[in-house]
């Protein structure tokens, strides 16, 4: 009896094949595959992967976007702008990370060496990161900003430059490149993440400021203190973006030790925007003052300023 011969088809087919793909294949099925049926196999589990992938973020940022107001069991906050920052990350490369592993798979199955083009890969990144430094600073650092609690989304910040001028605004968005930061002029101001040198976090989003107005002598306190009161309402009314609340007025105090009265007036002003206390505050207090003592100077309306809370300062390496 002859032998019977086998077309190269049939050869193909019958030989094991020496791809991951193929090993794969064979130790889940019984018949072998093609070249063809392999790599429409690649492509589809790829962009399977890539919906699977898509469809756990779009649910995760749902979760997290219902939750952000709230405290979870273990007492831990969602921080909606952080999580989803590095849930986006993390999703792109995973993503990126399918397709470049279904490229070598399907380069395997033209015969070409999977190690050898993962090897050449390594090669291209590092070329491109060395090329791209400022990208991968950026990157590094919007991470940084991001795990270290630097700041939040909507948190009201001054951010010092490098090279740069410092902002001071609110926050609107951390990104992998850039910090958007709406100012007080309503400027959307992007700060490239490298360029962040310190953050300075105003922990209840106002700066506040004290005038401390000396009471002449032979002046009814009483009578001073409305009338300074009456000049911080009528600023809070005419300066209501810069006053962010309604000024508070002390009780007429005695400095021990020194022998004035003086009354304190407590603004809460936008950060950077200390001059309306200091000059417009300042010369109304003095001009009402003169009016019952004429030699009332400048120097006897004292402002200054600190925060409610500690400012917190970072320094992202």
């Amino acid at each position: 009896m002859t032998p019977a011969v086998l077309s190269p088809g049939h050869a193909l087919a019958a030989a094991p094949p020496d791809t991951m793909i193929g090993r794969l294949y064979s130790s889940l099925f019984v018949h072998e595959s093609s070249v063809s049926m392999r790599i429409v196999l690649i492509l589809g589990l790829a962009i399977l992967l890539h919906v699977v992938v898509k469809a756990v973020r779009g649910l995760s940022e749902w979760v997290i976007l219902r939750g952000h107001a709230h405290h979870g069991r273990l007492g831990v906050r969602l921080q909606k702008p952080k999580v989803i920052t590095v849930t986006r990350l993390v999703v792109s490369g995973v993503i990126f990370l399918l397709y470049f592993l279904a490229i070598g798979l399907v380069l395997q199955e033209f015969g070409f060496s999977l190690t050898a083009y993962l090897a050449s890969a390594s090669v291209l990144g590092l070329a491109i990161s060395f090329g791209s430094q400022g990208l991968v600073q950026d990157i590094v650092i919007g991470l940084t900003l991001i795990l270290w609690d630097a700041m939040d989304v909507d948190d009201m910040v001054e951010i010092d430059g490098l090279d740069s001028p410092s902002v001071i605004g609110r926050v609107t968005e951390i990104g992998m490149r850039f910090t958007k930061v709406v100012n007080f002029y309503n400027q959307v101001v992007f700060i490239p993440n490298r360029l962040i040198a310190n953050v300075s976090r105003f922990p209840h989003g106002v700066m506040d400021a004290y005038a401390d107005v000396q009471v002449p002598p032979d002046v009814d306190p009483v009578l001073a203190a409305q009338r300074v009161q009456s000049i911080a309402l009528g600023m809070w009314s005419q300066f209501g973006a810069i006053i962010l609340a309604q000024p508070t007025m002390g009780h007429v105090e005695e400095a021990k030790g020194g022998g004035w009265n003086f009354v304190r007036a407590h603004f809460k002003i936008w950060p950077g925007q200390g001059s309306l206390i200091e000059v417009t505050f300042r010369q109304q207090a003095v001009r009402a003052m003169r009016l019952h003592f004429p030699t009332y100077a400048d120097w006897q309306v004292a402002v200054t300023y600190r925060a409610s809370a500690p400012v917190m300062v970072l320094k992202p390496s």
